[in-house]
């Protein structure tokens, strides 16, 4: 399980730069092409989509039934064996 939290805030961290970027990237195209610039509207998009895709993946890690709970607590219990057939 580790590993997949690891991945899971590696992938945070890069989308935070990306918004961090998106953001600088927005400001700059609406300075030079103006606020009110076809640019300027889809730099901005671009932040809003990376935003809510952050958001997303906030909310899809913490959807967690009560089994999961207990076998990230409990990884041997018989509960929480998965068989190969």
């Amino acid at each position: 399980m580790t590993t997949s939290l690891n991945s899971f805030d590696a992938r945070k961290a890069n989308i935070e730069e990306a918004i961090t970027e998106a953001i600088t990237e927005a400001r700059t195209t609406c300075e030079q092409d103006g606020s009110n610039s076809a640019g300027c509207a889809v730099a901005w998009d671009i932040v809003e989509e990376l935003q809510a895709e952050k958001a997303d993946q906030h909310q899809a890690k913490q959807k967690k039934t009560s089994l999961e709970n207990y076998c990230d607590t409990h990884p041997d219990s018989v509960e929480c064996l998965i068989y190969d057939v």
